[in-house]
Formats: structure tokens, sequence, C-alpha cells
């Protein structure tokens, strides 16, 4: 597989850096107020860090991380002064991402060995779940994939409404029943259409609540066996969608659906309109689960695959 920092184009970089510039400046303006006046990194400028990082919605548990590596590189690196924190900082945040399940990925990819490949999304209403169907299904368009969607969010009918235009928009068939169908039923059609045409991806969208936690747990774990009766091996991605500008509430919705079924992949959203970019960080640390896409504008081409060099390249940008 290609790398793709190769492949991250100058257009891709700047969406990146400008979608980042609320968390950075943030980031960069506490940051500044934390190490006024220092000339080493003491207890009381590791204080002020862990204030600046818990500030910035990376979580208490990762801050907590980061602080012990920067202590165990400042005991080590016994001349380290507050004026290199930034770049310590870049440096082990880099480093966390590394050991975490995040990968970098070349592009809008899947395996040619599964066909189709059945993408199951899931997220609480109002993150941005349906918008980034669209958005991944305009993109893997862009790339000669043949799809199929599946409303399966049968439980508000502006959801099934905005995935079929989503469908009209990019030119992918939407499979729909309408509101109060049953969702299994509907993503079990799709799947089967998605075999019938020969596509390379089906992507069902679910709901995103029921009338409680149980029924929402049930419901998934029903859509699950029903995809699997036509891909035994299905669905092969469940992607939750994550609205970063909520910051510690997408850790919570995190926790929730992750008990609710097996996540296999994150898409943290509406980056651009926070200075909570840092909840990124705390979530691939917590939960061990890969960051596939983040959200850092309204353009389709806002969607991109993360990477998480360029991730903290742009966190860390002072320009």
């Amino acid at each position: 597989m290609a790398i793709f920092s190769n492949l991250f184009s100058r257009e891709k970089k700047d969406s990146l850096d400008k979608g980042l510039k609320k968390t950075q400046e943030s980031f960069f303006g506490k940051l500044g107020k934390a190490i006024a006046g220092k000339s080493t990194v003491d207890d009381e400028v590791l204080d002020n860090l862990e204030e600046v990082l818990v500030a910035s919605d990376v979580g208490i548990n990762t801050t907590l991380k980061i602080i012990e590596r920067i202590q165990q590189r400042v005991a080590r690196d016994k001349y380290l002064g507050a004026t290199e924190l930034d770049q310590i900082l870049k440096e082990e945040i880099a480093a966390l991402l590394a050991e975490n399940n995040t990968q970098d990925l070349a592009d809008f990819e899947t395996p040619e060995d599964k066909k189709p490949y059945v993408i199951m999304v899931v997220g609480v209403n109002g993150v941005g779940k349906t918008t980034t169907i669209g958005k991944l299904s305009a993109q893997f368009k862009n790339k000669g994939k043949s799809l199929v969607l599946g409303a399966a969010d049968t439980f508000r009918a502006a959801a099934v409404d905005q995935l079929k235009l989503w469908g009209e928009r990019v030119g992918v068939p939407v499979v729909a029943k309408g509101m109060n169908t049953d969702p299994s039923s509907v993503a079990f059609d799709a799947v089967k259409e998605g075999v019938d045409k020969g596509a390379d991806i089906v992507i069902i969208d679910t709901a995103g609540r029921l009338h409680t936690k149980v029924n929402l747990m049930n419901e998934l774990s029903k859509i699950k066996r029903v995809i699997q009766k036509v891909v035994p091996d299905g669905p092969h991605e469940v992607l939750l969608v994550l609205d970063g500008s909520t910051g510690q509430n997408a850790v919570i919705q995190a926790r929730e659906f992750t008990k609710a079924t097996e996540v296999t992949a994150l898409a943290v959203t509406k980056l651009d309109g926070t200075a909570k970019g840092g909840v990124v960080i705390g979530i691939s640390d917590e939960f061990k689960i890969p960051v596939k896409y983040i959200g850092v504008g309204e353009k389709v081409d806002d969607l991109q695959v993360f990477n998480k060099m360029e991730f903290v390249d742009s966190l860390f940008r002072k320009n």
C-alpha cells in the first residue's frame, strides 16, 4: 500500500490546516500562557500543560499518558527548555497515535477480495452520519467504485429523504422503504441488490436512537445477522460517526456504541467548527479503534482519510 503522505495533495493539506485552525490557535494560545516566563519544564509547567490538554478535549487518561511521557523525556534529556515543549509534545502525540490501531491509509480504498464490501454506519442523530455516507459515496464513486446505499434509519423520515437526495446527487441507487419499516429488511434488500448488481460497496445507514438503548442494541445486532444471510462475512466494517465539536460527549457516544455493537472504524466530523480537535487523540488512544475519516469542512472533499502525521503537523502548525 502506498504511503498516504506521498499522495497528500497541497489542496487537502490546506483544507486540513484550515479545518484544525480553531483547535490549533486555542491550543497554542493556552500553551504559550502555560510556559510564559519559564526557562525549564518544571512541575508547574507540567501542571499547566495538563490543564491545556484537558481543555483541548484530549481526555484525562490520554493527557496523563502524555504528561508521563514528557516527564520521562525531561528526566532523560536533562537540558530540555520550556521553548522546546511544543516540539516534544508534537513528537509524543505522534508516537502515541502510532502505537494505537490508527493506520495511515493510502486513499478511499476497500479490499479487492471482498465484493461487495459492506459498511454498516452507526452513530447518534445529528452527528453528520447521513452526510458522511453521502460524502463517502461521492469519493468512492470518483474512484470508479460502484455502490448501493441502504436507508435503514427508518425511524426518521428526514434520514431516508436525505439519503435519497445524496443518492440522486452522487448517482448511486438507494434502497428505501420509507419511514417505520423494518430496518433489517431494508439492509437485507440493499445487500442483496449489491450482490445482484456486482456492486463494489454497499453502505447501510442505521438508526441513531430508538426508544431504549436495549432496542438499539437489538436492532443493530439484527441488521448484522440479516446482512450475513447474504454476505456471510459481512458487515466488513462498522463505522461509528462522531461529532468532534461535542468534545467529551463524543467519547461518551463512542463508549455507548462500542457496547451496542462491534465498531471497527471511526469517522470524526465537524472538526472545522470547534477548538476541540484534541478529542481525536483521546478517542484514538482510549478505544484503540482506527480513526479512518475526519471531517474538516462542508465540501465533499473535506471528508478526508485520516493521516496521523498530517493531522499532528496541522495541529502544531504556527502560521
